[in-house]
């Protein structure tokens, strides 16, 4: 039998997990409990699976790591999100709490870094993030499998959101077939 000050911390740790999860507000770019994600200029143009990413508090506020020694909150850096990855906060350690805290910890820590592109980035953080707060019982958490996951786990925003993502990618492909057409033309 639990004794009465573990009775109330056990209650308060199930309610904390119960709770249903703020709604995400589209408009307001609130998405609590998400990995949120954004194209790149030229880059995504190219590789449209390559952008940039942040993670949200237990309120929808987005933190991201956005340049050397810098992560942002509320303003990701290049431009409002285009998709989202809803996560399940009762998976994170320690709950609701265990989120927010992680979060803060791993922006904490990234506000002392250098951003570097190749292996030290917004997707980094992300996972130092998910790391903390032991997401889904995993410490393993890294920048090439929150890409993957938020590749085939993420929802755009709106159609608005998938034309921003892919529109640009479609332009590319066009320009590179009339140009490699035209010069097939060209040699005969």
């Amino acid at each position: 039998m639990f004794s009465a000050a573990g009775d109330t911390s056990d209650k308060a740790s199930v309610l904390a997990d119960e709770m249903p999860s703020p709604a995400i507000d589209f408009a307001r770019d609130r998405f609590p409990f998400c990995i949120v994600w954004t194209p790149i200029p030229c880059l995504t143009w190219f590789f449209p699976f390559l952008g940039h990413m942040g993670i949200c508090t237990s309120s929808g506020i987005i933190r991201d790591f956005a340049g050397p020694y810098y992560v942002s909150e509320d303003h990701m850096a290049f431009g409002r999100p285009t998709r989202y990855w809803p996560l399940n906060p009762s998976k994170a350690r320690d709950g609701v709490q265990g989120w927010d805290r992680a979060v803060a910890q791993a922006s904490d820590e990234y506000k002392g870094r250098m951003h570097n592109l190749f292996c030290d980035n917004c997707h980094s953080h992300v996972a130092k993030a998910l790391n903390n707060m032991n997401y889904g019982g995993s410490s393993n958490w890294n920048m090439v499998k929150v890409a993957f996951l938020m590749l085939i786990r993420g929802k755009f925003v709106s159609t608005w959101g998938l034309i921003r993502t892919w529109l640009p990618f479609l332009i590319v492909i066009c320009l590179a077939f009339a140009l490699w057409l035209s010069l097939s033309v060209k040699s005969l």
